[in-house]
């Protein structure tokens, strides 16, 4: 419950800030509304043998994908994001490239307006996973007939696959919008699935020690490859550009499981700023905080700075 308080200030004062500037909100005109950012950021550091300042040779790059799409007829509203983030680094003395940033997530949420207010009866969809495989990276004694270390190598192990874990959100709720930049979801009913590669839950039913060993792997047991949870979840978008050029968006979603652990709180906010220098010239910081108990025990933390090209894409209203 403790780390519900870092992200609820974040958004809490880009909130506050936007409310004393003097911006038109979006007036969520009928018919289709799509955009679609694409990015590619790029860092790089070189040092020739003589360097003596200290430092590795490295080049990282960035790949993110942001697609909208919202649909307005009468009363009804419905609202989608497509979000595609990639990042990959290599540095001179690792044998293996190593991912620096990984998340693929679409989100859609479908409400009915109540009257005339900015209350809406809602639907959410939500599905969360990754892209690439995850690695835990160590070295390795390589030892010789006698027992002997000869070297010491680099050496990598598979703890997460393509879609694995996967999260899937459902459930119906109610909706408070203000624009396509600011709403509020909240879902007292949600049914969340787990999906994980069952290479890592599967174990010897016929070995108890095997069996008695085994930890959930993101909370899916032994010998299964999903988990089933009913339980409350909030999520709040907030979009705004507060000061000329620089945009501050927030992403949080918040998730209590009936079931089990019924005072342990998910959280799972970003906060992305993106600095326009020209049309296609960005700077962005990313920083994002996860608390899930079926992954780990403490606060996760993300946090990317990058320089890069942008392309704006499929925009259309109709």
């Amino acid at each position: 419950m403790k780390y519900i308080l870092l992200p609820l200030l974040l958004l809490g004062t880009t909130i506050t800030f936007a409310q004393k500037t003097d911006k038109k909100k979006d007036s969520l005109p009928d018919g289709w509304k799509s955009k679609g950012l694409m990015e590619l950021l790029f860092s790089q550091s070189a040092f020739n043998d003589n360097w003596q300042g200290g430092g590795t040779s490295n080049v990282a790059g960035n790949f993110n994908l942001n697609w909208d799409v919202n649909y307005k007829r009468k009363k009804l509203n419905w609202d989608t994001k497509l979000t595609a983030i990639l990042g990959l680094a290599a540095t001179k003395d690792q044998v293996f490239v190593r991912k620096t940033t990984d998340r693929l997530e679409l989100n859609s949420l479908v409400g009915s307006r109540i009257d005339s207010s900015k209350w809406y009866y809602s639907g959410l969809f939500n599905f969360r996973t990754q892209m690439a495989p995850g690695y835990e990276f160590f070295d390795r004694q390589v030892l010789n007939d006698a027992g002997e270390v000869i070297e010491t190598v680099q050496d990598r192990k598979l703890i997460t696959t393509s879609f694995s874990p996967a999260y899937l959100q459902i459930g119906p709720g109610l909706l408070w919008k203000e624009s396509n930049d600011f709403k509020v979801n909240v879902a007292p009913a949600t049914a969340r699935f787990i999906f994980v590669n069952s290479r890592f839950t599967t174990v010897n039913e016929n070995d108890p020690a095997a069996i008695e060993a085994y930890e959930p792997f993101f909370g899916v047991q032994a010998n299964e490859n999903v988990r089933f949870e009913l339980g409350a979840s909030v999520s709040a978008y907030h979009k705004e550009e507060l000061f000329e050029n620089i945009v501050f968006e927030n992403t949080l979603n918040l998730y209590a499981d009936y079931l089990e652990n019924t005072k342990n709180v998910d959280i799972d906010y970003t906060l992305n700023v993106a600095m326009q220098v020209n049309k296609y010239i960005t700077t962005n910081l990313a920083v994002q905080l996860i608390y899930d108990e079926n992954a780990i025990s403490g606060l996760q933390v993300r946090e990317v700075l990058g320089v890069g090209l942008k392309y704006a894409f499929l925009e259309w209203k109709s």
